[in-house]
């Protein structure tokens, strides 16, 4: 587990946490925030593709605003800083930031170039945007929200797309839920699964709505996504 600079394109730089597996070369998962920055449990998630054999990179979006923010969903104070970062992120930039960092591990040293994505929250439409705006060669967006409002990129997606919706989800209401649904169902590359009875943020260990039974088929599904689509070799 080691930090490494990646530049942007605008000529500065910015920090991404990176995993590495035992087994190198290996295709690379860039693992995509929450509002809460490039936390514990975001880490703990690459580490836990890492021991799958990916180089998991998380790289730390809110750098233009502040960087380094580490935050969890257990304080008023945290959710308001969140929400803050949040509102004032330019996602347009934090696209760029990503595929900037898709650019680096597909000529990285230990990676086959073979460069996938997965994002939570904010990084779940950020990972959506990925797959419309970007070469990355697989896309996972868990609970991604204002998706409903970008349906039109969707035109653009070739390369596959996997999707977990939480069904009960606070921040992605039913009706917003019907209208990805409808406006993705002609997508080939485009694979969606809904969770009954499940908030957001189900998949988030130890989070306030975290759904262990929900998070570990979700979790099964974007492994078994990301090693087909990725072309990960498994050791003997």
């Amino acid at each position: 587990m080691t930090e490494l600079i990646i530049p942007s394109k605008d000529g500065q730089s910015f920090t991404a946490y990176v995993a590495m597996p035992t087994k190198l070369p290996a295709p690379t998962v860039i693992v995509i925030q929450e509002i809460f920055g490039v936390n514990a449990e975001l880490r703990q998630k690459c580490d836990d593709l890492a021991a799958q054999g990916f180089i998991a990179v998380a790289p730390d979006l809110f750098w233009r605003m502040e960087p380094n923010v580490q935050l969890t969903d257990q304080s008023e104070a945290e959710w308001a800083k969140a929400f803050d970062l949040y509102n004032r992120f330019d996602i347009d930039l934090g696209v760029e930031d990503l595929r900037a960092t898709h650019h680096v591990f597909r000529g990285h040293a230990h990676s086959t170039g073979v460069v996938g994505c997965v994002g939570y929250c904010l990084g779940g439409k950020l990972a959506y945007l990925m797959a419309a705006r970007s070469r990355v060669d697989a896309a996972v967006a868990y609970y991604g929200v204002g998706i409903e409002a970008m349906l039109d990129e969707a035109a653009t997606i070739k390369k596959p797309l996997l999707m977990h919706i939480a069904e009960g989800d606070q921040f992605v209401p039913a009706e917003a839920q019907a209208k990805i649904k409808e406006g993705l169902k002609n997508k080939a590359a485009v694979t969606l699964y809904s969770y009954p009875g499940c908030d957001h943020a189900f998949a988030r260990g130890h989070g306030q709505h975290y759904d262990p039974a929900a998070a570990k088929i979700a979790n099964e599904r974007t492994l078994e996504f990301l090693t087909r689509t990725l072309n990960l070799v498994k050791a003997a």
